[in-house]
């Protein structure tokens, strides 16, 4: 992405780039995965996976920030039905006793790709394109599809559901409302203007309909009444944070790295890379020690393992080391990975069978929605913070600015190599300056984020997973009852 913003400018929707594909990827996963259950998880799949890679298509050529923008949304459309049939279409595949062996295998698989794709990310920046970034997607995409067509057969047993399309547009609206308001305020129009008035107000307004009409939803998008088991409003309001935390470090230490100190996008990938290697191992990890500890010592170890990471990047200057960076990354990995397997866990053993799925879903749904709205508040706070400190530093070096190119920003100096090298040091140095400030503020959110989802954690009940397992009449349903799909691999 700061490549992205060095050739395309429009560093101020920075944040939009993801809060976009993460909005229409997120609220989008309750639909399709109802009408999943209506018309089979192949034909969603497929749709989902032709508009993923139209999106990507679209997002290679785009010319402008806006352009990008939109079609990442599509992207998202896409994405939002890939990711949860494919951990669907797993569950009908396989037995429950082969379940697990399989899940891990996944787990694995996305560990792999973790530690190797933001590498490889910032290779593909460096000698070749940022546009390839996302044309790669396209022949993994068409293998996929075409795999699904000739090795998956369903036969759909459908039943009848009611879509909460009501529901959904509200939330829906009510984000995209917030996001606009918080992006867009400070920048476009002040904060104390009637736009900024409007969309907050329609953020409220759409919110509390929102909240009205999942009360009255025959299957609403987001059922209300499990927030009032205390595991699960604890396990949402943790992964709340942990996705304002985890996209919150995705997206603004790549940020520091190629524009604060000076890096390609090959390093801005690899610093990420020990965050999402010590991840999926803790997770892993976490699964066992849950067991055997309990929700609540192992969210705690997780809270203040990430909480330490948290710390250590308010601590980021100009000459920070790599090994500094990295440190903080994989203490920051380690630690979202446990918290994340205990709210997953906690979740899924805190309800009836009969509700796993949408408990589950609703869990990672606010994670996700947690993310796109830090990403956004987060853009704010770092736009605020560079319209101050940029423009008395142009002033300063108005005969430098001069041969500049006609409306470069600060922002397009230190993200793009070639206009860069046509300042003076000091000028660049400030710059860097600027923006290591700015994202101090970005990180002090980090922080104490954490700081709060460490005393959420004391909220967990103490003792060993078993004893808060669900004990209803309808806590386990036996494997042979309750199957909506018949399917099979050919071949």
């Amino acid at each position: 992405m700061p490549s992205i913003v060095g050739k395309l400018g429009g560093f101020s929707l920075y944040s939009w780039v993801f809060s976009a594909y993460l909005l229409t990827s997120t609220t989008t996963v309750p639909i399709y995965g109802k009408l999943a259950d209506l018309y089979g998880r192949k034909p969603l799949f497929l749709i989902g996976t032709a508009l993923f890679l139209l999106g990507s298509i679209a997002s290679g050529t785009s010319q402008t920030m806006e352009q990008l923008i939109i079609f990442r949304a599509l992207q998202g459309l896409g994405a939002g039905a890939v990711q949860p049939l494919v951990l669907t279409i797993i569950g009908d595949i396989f037995e429950l006793s082969e379940r697990g062996k399989v899940q891990g295998f996944f787990s694995g698989v996305w560990g792999v790709a973790s530690v190797v794709g933001p590498a490889i990310g910032g290779l593909i920046v460096d000698h070749f394109s940022w546009r390839w970034v996302f044309f790669v997607n396209v022949p993994f995409g068409l293998l996929s599809g075409i795999l699904l067509i000739l090795a998956f057969d369903e036969k759909v047993t459908r039943t009848k559901h009611t879509l909460d399309y009501a529901g959904t547009l509200a939330l829906t609206g009510s984000i995209v409302a917030l996001l606009f308001g918080l992006l867009q305020g400070g920048t476009t129009w002040a904060w104390v203007s009637w736009p900024s008035f409007a969309l907050f107000a329609l953020f409220v307004v759409l919110l509390v309909g929102f909240i009205w009409l999942e009360q009255r939803a025959p299957e609403p998008i987001l059922p209300l009444s499990l927030f009032r088991s205390r595991i699960i409003a604890v396990a949402s309001i943790g992964g709340l944070i942990l996705g304002v935390t985890l996209f919150g470090l995705t997206t603004y230490v790549p940020l520091f790295v190629q524009g604060v100190r000076g890096g390609s996008a090959t390093d801005a990938g690899i610093v990420l890379t020990p965050l999402l290697f010590s991840w999926p191992v803790a997770a892993v990890i976490s699964g066992r020690l849950v067991l055997r500890q309990g929700y609540r010592r192992i969210g705690v170890i997780g809270a203040i393992l990430t909480t330490l990471g948290a710390v250590m990047l308010l601590f980021f200057r100009q000459d920070t080391s790599i090994a500094f960076i990295v440190v903080s990354m994989l203490l920051a990995g380690a630690g979202l990975g446990l918290d994340s397997t205990v709210f997953i866990l906690a979740v899924q053993n805190a309800v009836p069978w009969r509700q796993r799925g949408v408990a589950t879903a609703s869990t990672q749904f606010v994670r996700t929605i947690g993310g796109t709205i830090g990403v956004a508040f987060m853009g704010t706070i770092l736009n605020v913070q560079l319209a101050q400190r940029f423009t008395p530093i142009f002033a300063r070096f108005a005969t430098a600015t001069a041969h500049l190119p006609a409306g470069v920003a600060g922002s397009n100096i230190l993200l793009t190599p070639n206009i860069s090298s046509l300042v003076p040091a000091d000028f660049l140095q400030q710059l860097q300056s600027a923006l290591a400030q700015g994202l101090f503020w970005v990180y002090l959110v980090v922080f104490a984020l954490m700081v709060l989802s460490l005393a959420v954690m004391f909220w967990l009940p103490g003792g060993k997973a078993e004893q808060h397992r669900y004990k209803g009449e309808d806590a386990v349903v036996p494997e042979e009852t309750g199957m909506a799909h018949e399917v099979s691999l050919i071949g």
